[in-house]
């Protein structure tokens, strides 16, 4: 038996379990380090946004203008257009304060019968064009993208919005016929 050559089982096994234990720690470590330099610096971003909205009221008032046109698929194809619009929908994304009120609204309606059942499905898709315009520049960097893909990306993402969010409306349209 040629002991200096082989490893005892506890050996190994220490070897492994430190192994482990080293690859955990690891992976703590680069989580606290991305969660303070990229999750809580854009939490505080969207704090701040949801504050501004809800103390300032013009989330209540955008919502209130346009949920009277969502009774109609044109009417959806604009709100959804208007809330995926790349200046407007980053700041429409934080809380989802309009879509929250929005939807709440159209709820009401389709509920006393002044909107068409068929519509809720759409609404939803309306509403909610801007969903992930927020977390863009976030999503870039927790990838670890350059400074240049998150300069270009997050203007393309925002446009791909305004083209698809009307397109997701009809989708869901075409796909509620007959639902009720």
């Amino acid at each position: 038996m040629n002991q200096g050559k082989e490893k005892n089982f506890v050996t190994r096994l220490g070897i492994a379990i430190g192994g482990v234990v080293n690859k955990f720690y690891s992976a703590g470590r680069e989580t606290i380090d991305i969660t303070i330099k990229s999750i809580l610096p854009f939490m505080a971003f969207v704090s701040m946004i949801l504050g501004i909205i809800s103390a300032s009221g013009i989330g209540n008032v955008i919502a209130n203008t346009i949920s009277p046109i969502a009774s109609t698929l044109l009417g959806m194809l604009v709100i959804s257009f208007i809330c995926a619009i790349p200046f407007i929908s980053p700041v429409l994304g934080p809380g989802a304060v309009i879509a929250q009120v929005v939807g709440t609204l159209l709820g009401a309606q389709i509920g006393m019968g002044n909107i068409p059942p068929q519509y809720a499905l759409p609404a939803l898709f309306a509403i909610n064009a801007q969903v992930g315009a927020d977390f863009v520049p976030v999503g870039l960097s927790l990838g670890e993208a350059e400074p240049e893909t998150i300069e270009l990306g997050v203007p393309a993402v925002l446009y791909s919005r305004v083209i698809t969010g009307p397109i997701a409306v009809l989708i869901a349209y075409a796909a509620s016929i007959g639902l009720y």
